[in-house]
């Protein structure tokens, strides 16, 4: 692997180190594949020709797969427009694309229950026999990684995202993440990415909330059920927060990321960005003046925070910047080395899921 990173020139490794979405204009969240309609997003191809490393398809969930259900092509395997879904509105497909000109697919995936009341079954043979339905329609539909599950602690009964998290007991939460890796990862190939790492603790202005926790209570409770789903289910990849912990964003986070995840659990796959952490997104952020700016796209890259999620040609062009002139960038300095090493987290999972 060593020997492979050493080849790739900055750009190849920054484009690797950011996901495909190079529009500055952006695109739904969750939506943002260029290569399975209705998945959440692609990692970069850019060396897939010159080097054989497959590009990694996301899929959402939670509470199972999350594709476009019906999509065309023409005949010639173009992608039609149509068919996407926001909310309960389906995008129409225009009429003029009949069985003659077109060819229609369809990708619908089996709802499972929501973590939280797969949680209250206790039941880890189960979990793991639901993870093994998900990975089997992965290798259906063509998806790589599962954006799931998520298992941070049901701190306040109103958290709007609790029907997707599995307890306000860390216990339970690690056994059930682990057992529905195990599940998924039964079939080759396929991940699991465990989110979203860690406190995020209420849905209401995510950006910029900041958690203040003292390391015995993130030890105990906030991190102890990551730290069983790392060590018992071995998960492809972890997907971090949009808050900040104790001042420092999540995807920024060093001492998260990569001393205790790698260094102290042995994590060994790559981390991911929760979608447009380092991107500018008024429709998304909101436009009143915050406390806190987005993180930074160098800081990812400084944290060990191996792939930025969806992506943009900014997030490129300031890690290519950092690493050829040396300068400080939004409060990091990068060295070469340390964008071979996120290079290098993400190919080793590309090569397992290369199946």
């Amino acid at each position: 692997m060593e020997e492979l990173v050493s080849q790739l020139s900055v750009e190849e490794m920054a484009q690797l180190c950011v996901g495909t979405l190079r529009a500055e204009g952006g695109s739904l969240v969750g939506n943002a594949s260029y290569t399975v309609p209705g998945a959440a997003g692609d990692t970069s191809s850019v060396v897939k020709e010159s080097r054989g490393i497959k590009n990694l398809i996301l899929a959402d969930g939670p509470a199972g797969l999350r594709l476009q259900p019906v999509f065309k092509t023409d005949k010639e395997g173009n992608l039609l427009p149509g068919g996407s879904i926001l909310g309960d509105i389906m995008e129409p497909f225009d009429p003029k694309y009949t069985d003659e000109n077109s060819d229609t697919y369809y990708q619908y995936c089996t709802a499972i229950p929501i973590g939280w009341s797969l949680a209250q079954s206790w039941n880890m043979d189960l979990l793991e026999q639901i993870g093994s339905m998900v990975g089997e329609e992965m290798t259906e539909f063509g998806v790589d990684l599962w954006l799931a599950p998520a298992l941070n602690i049901h701190r306040n009964p109103l958290c709007g995202r609790n029907f997707e998290y599995y307890s306000e007991d860390p216990l339970i939460s690690g056994k059930a993440a682990a057992a529905i890796t195990r599940g998924v990862q039964s079939h080759p190939g396929k991940g699991t990415t465990i989110k979203h790492f860690a406190a995020n603790n209420q849905e209401d202005n995510r950006y910029f909330t900041n958690s203040h926790i003292s390391e015995r209570a993130i030890r105990e409770i906030y991190l102890k059920g990551f730290e069983i789903a790392v060590k018992e289910g071995k998960p492809l990849s972890i997907m971090t927060s949009y808050n900040l912990l104790n001042g420092v964003h999540t995807a920024n986070c060093y001492d998260l990321i990569q001393a205790v995840a790698r260094d102290e659990w042995g994590f060994g796959g790559f981390v991911m960005t929760d979608w447009f952490t380092s991107q500018s997104q008024p429709d998304l952020t909101g436009n009143a003046k915050v406390l806190y700016p987005i993180s930074a796209s160098t800081g990812c890259i400084f944290a060990g925070n191996d792939v930025q999620m969806p992506g943009c040609q900014k997030n490129v062009n300031d890690i290519v910047e950092a690493v050829t002139t040396g300068k400080e960038i939004d409060g990091y300095v990068l060295t070469l080395a340390d964008l071979q090493f996120n290079a290098a987290n993400l190919i080793r999972v590309a090569i397992k899921a290369d199946v």
